[in-house]
């Protein structure tokens, strides 16, 4: 009985070896980089990781100063990219990021991204100040409506996120999930596998119904209005927004655009109804490295005009 229980341990370690093997040999996984949280309560990545994207097609790179992408060669004429998983961009290689399109129709600007997976338009605001003392001429902040509803404590409570209470007048830092466990996860593979095959927290029918019924007043109803326009005007009284501009995802709610011109914010609303090729990916809401370039045409052409 005992050498038939050592021969299953046994196997099952080889299994488990073997299983790993593969898992990183075919990259069925992507890489995840690790992350920290800085002074300022700002989560970033730790410097100078780098990693495949799941398939083992390209991958992505965090540079020395925590964020994803290359730096520019110069913080001259600097503007800066922040932005939520869109603009950290791991599912495309380097070449398709906002920073090298917008590079490309601008060349007279160096452009640096700063996007984190999660990213609230609040915490965007204070990754903006603290990247201040490179004096950036101008700011691009890629924004959709949930950024706005995840910035509001009151309206989607999220720990794990940067985010204000309006009714303390308060910015409340998100602290990381389960750090130990995330660095156990995202270091075996094999495990990070099954895990992803086989969640265990997978949402209920009746959850996933809720999610979309959140989703759908959201977008149309609005049902929150009065915090969000008063995110908006939190946002315009705390910090300075003349060199800055919220760059609106194609389809984003009109009532909060109107808000932020009438706020005096620059807007930019992208628009992927021009084009007869989709902007995502097929499975995937994120841009492919055609919806980033045409976004970024976008972008510079609005910019052109405001540094003409």
């Amino acid at each position: 009985m005992k050498t038939f229980l050592k021969n299953i341990v046994l196997l099952l370690i080889i299994a488990v070896i073997v299983g790993e093997v593969v898992v990183r040999v075919t990259h069925a996984m992507s890489d995840i980089p690790q992350r920290t949280i800085d002074e300022y309560g700002i989560q970033k990545y730790y410097p100078n990781q780098d990693g495949y994207w799941k398939g083992g097609e390209h991958k992505w790179m965090i540079n020395r100063l925590g964020w994803p992408g290359e730096l520019p060669k110069s913080f001259d004429n600097l503007v800066l990219v922040i932005g939520d998983s869109y603009i950290e961009n791991f599912m495309n290689p380097n070449e398709c990021h906002q920073s090298v399109f917008l590079k490309q129709h601008m060349p007279n600007y160096n452009f640096m991204e700063a996007a984190r997976s999660g990213v609230s338009l609040i915490e965007a605001m204070e990754i903006n100040k603290q990247l201040d003392s490179l004096q950036p001429s101008h700011t691009l902040i890629y924004v959709n409506d949930y950024d706005f509803f995840e910035s509001i404590v009151e309206v989607k409570p999220m720990s794990d996120i940067t985010q204000i209470s309006l009714k303390k007048n308060e910015i409340i830092h998100g602290k990381m999930k389960a750090p130990f466990f995330k660095k156990i996860l995202y270091n075996w593979k094999l495990l990070y596998y099954f895990y992803n095959r086989f969640p265990l927290n997978k949402p209920s029918k009746e959850e996933k119904e809720t999610i979309l019924t959140e989703e759908a007043n959201n977008k149309v109803g609005l049902e929150s209005k009065d915090e969000v326009f008063k995110l908006i005007d939190y946002i315009k009284k705390s910090y300075n927004i003349e060199f800055l501009t919220l760059v609106f995802h194609p389809e984003s709610n009109p009532i909060i655009v109107e808000k932020c011109k009438s706020a005096g914010f620059n807007v930019i609303t992208l628009d992927s109804s021009v084009d007869s090729k989709s902007w995502s990916f097929d499975h995937d809401s994120h841009w492919t490295c055609y919806g980033h370039e045409r976004a970024a045409g976008q972008v510079a052409n609005a910019l052109k005009i405001v540094y003409r």
